[in-house]
């Protein structure tokens, strides 16, 4: 496809909105999910800690 106008690209032919939004979903979840991993890796670790020290 070709575009006459950066507006007729983001616009994707009038699905624009589902296009970047779908997009927007997967980035945010590739950032989350790291950040997700990292916090349940600390809390077991503190949680294995805690058992040891009973």
């Amino acid at each position: 496809m070709q575009w006459a106008s950066l507006s007729e690209f983001f616009a994707m032919g009038g699905y624009g909105f589902y296009v970047w939004g779908s997009f927007g979903v997967c980035a945010a979840t590739m950032v989350a999910e790291p950040l997700l991993v990292r916090h349940r890796q600390k809390m077991a670790i503190r949680a294995i800690r805690q058992s040891q020290d009973l």
